[in-house]
């Protein structure tokens, strides 16, 4: 760090601009499905696959990242993640078919694990008290309320100008983000010993993340039963085992398991991987309305804009109600409401306008919850982490988002696929539905059992200023 440097507001725009372009290309995908498929004459096996793809790779990814991060730099991690998220999207300006949509969602992936948990390590290294409660809040505004912001620009984009142009979009402001935050000094940890990292743990990891992601979004086309799934099921589950006992071994760990010794950390991360895979929801939901019930890409993002405008409006709440009774209340209601929000969208039995309405509702409440939710959680999860972990604790909890997400939406995508087999789209949106109702049910049980009363920052009184949150 820079002695005497103090963040500015160009640092922070540049930061929300980078972590919006993760949520351009992320997001955008969930509203544009029957539109590149048709384009590309792909399956949607095949399209899921790539869908789920990005926030796979992210998940993988994003511990490394971040302890990278702490150790060579965080601008430099964030610069090369923006440099990746421009290449991942040209691939899929170009893309003609299956092959460049599939690499281009890998290299988003791996941007968006260098973009997360480097530009939240930036924020806490160069913000100080109030200044820095605020940069941060941006960073979720950014970051909770650019995926509402993006399903909704997706959509329009794509009905008016073609998909294609989300990812020139996406381009555009990823280069912008890289001037914006040019000027900034370089931000490392400190050092004790040489650099050692873990490429062993990383490979297990990923190979087996890589077989449980197979299973879920082509067992169908494989067959359940057949000898390939079952054995995609036997590495995944040989590879977990493997890789905790491996790392728990292991100096210098991909994952810190220690981490999960703080009942609240371990708390705020469960729920959070299984809030986030609620977003098959907004998969099932957009292509059922257009595939279902006619709607255009445009007309699917209209609906989720009151998603938009209570996330972004119930952020700010949920860091006041954080400061008043603790983090355990916000998360509970955060996950009630987001569960019933997700819950009345599966009443696909209703007719049109009065199934309209329920969808825009249940898109509000999604919002809603999730706002609440969010600034207490991400306290609960990270606040105290080590001041050289930063990166590595911030990339464990984002990791659970992300990961969440790509399983949330390979298993609904699989559960929406295997009902319209049947020939009853109705049924299938009302079942892909239902599947992230119990995720959400999970999630609640997590905080619940984990979560203490007063839960925030390790000897924080509930009178106390509220903690600084460190990421989503």
């Amino acid at each position: 760090m820079e002695a005497g440097y103090k963040g500015t507001n160009k640092l922070i725009t540049g930061i929300v601009f980078g972590v919006l372009t993760f949520w351009l290309f992320a997001q955008a995908m969930v509203n544009i499905v029957p539109a590149v498929q048709k384009d590309l004459g792909i399956s949607l096996g095949i399209l899921n696959v790539g869908i789920s793809l990005t926030a796979l790779f992210s998940g993988m990814f994003i511990v490394a990242a971040g302890g990278i991060a702490d150790k060579i730099g965080r601008k430099k991690i964030t610069y090369l993640g923006l440099i990746l998220s421009v290449i991942g999207s040209l691939c899929l300006v170009l893309a003609t078919g299956s092959f460049l949509l599939i690499i281009g969602r890998v290299i988003q992936g791996l941007s968006g694990a260098c973009i997360m948990p480097a530009t939240i390590a930036l924020m806490k290294e160069y913000f100080e008290g109030a200044e820095r409660q605020r940069a941060l809040s941006y960073w979720s505004i950014g970051s909770w309320g650019g995926s509402g912001v993006c399903s909704f620009a997706g959509g329009a984009i794509a009905t008016y100008m073609g998909w294609k142009w989300i990812f020139i979009f996406s381009i555009i402001i990823a280069l912008l983000a890289m001037w914006l935050i040019k000027d900034t000094p370089e931000s490392k940890a400190e050092q004790s010993g040489a650099f050692k990292f873990d490429f062993s743990g990383l490979a297990i990891f990923a190979v087996s993340m890589l077989a449980l992601n197979l299973v879920i979004t082509r067992g169908k086309d494989f067959g359940w039963t057949s000898p390939l799934s079952l054995g995609l099921v036997a590495l995944t589950l040989i590879g977990i085992l493997v890789f905790i006992k491996v790392e728990r071994k292991k100096e210098h760990a991909l994952i810190d398991f220690s981490l999960f010794k703080n009942k609240p950390y371990t708390g705020a991360t469960i729920s959070n991987f299984l809030l986030n895979a609620i977003a098959g929801t907004l998969v099932v939901a957009n292509t059922y309305v257009q595939v279902g019930r006619g709607f255009t890409s445009f007309q699917s993002g209209m609906l989720s804009i009151g998603y938009l405008v209570a996330v972004l409006a119930m952020i700010r709440v949920g860091e006041k109600i954080l400061q008043k009774v603790g983090a355990k209340a916000p998360m509970i209601w955060g996950a009630i409401i987001t569960t019933v929000g997700v819950g009345i969208m599966g009443l696909t039995f209703l007719p049109g306008l009065a199934y309209t309405v329920v969808v825009f509702i249940g898109f509000a409440l999604f919002g809603l919850g999730l706002g609440i939710y969010a600034t207490p959680s991400t306290d609960t999860a990270v606040s105290n982490a080590p001041s050289n972990k930063v990166g590595e604790a911030s990339g464990l909890y984002k990791m659970a988002s992300s990961l969440g997400g790509s399983f949330g939406v390979a298993i609904s995508a699989a559960v929406y696929a295997a009902i319209e087999a049947t020939g009853n789209i109705d049924a299938a949106a009302a079942g892909g539905i239902i599947t992230n109702v119990v995720f959400g049910v999970l999630s609640l049980l997590s905080i619940m059992m984990l979560v203490p009363g007063t839960a925030g920052s390790k000897g924080t009184k509930r009178s106390s200023p509220t903690p600084t949150p460190i990421t989503e």
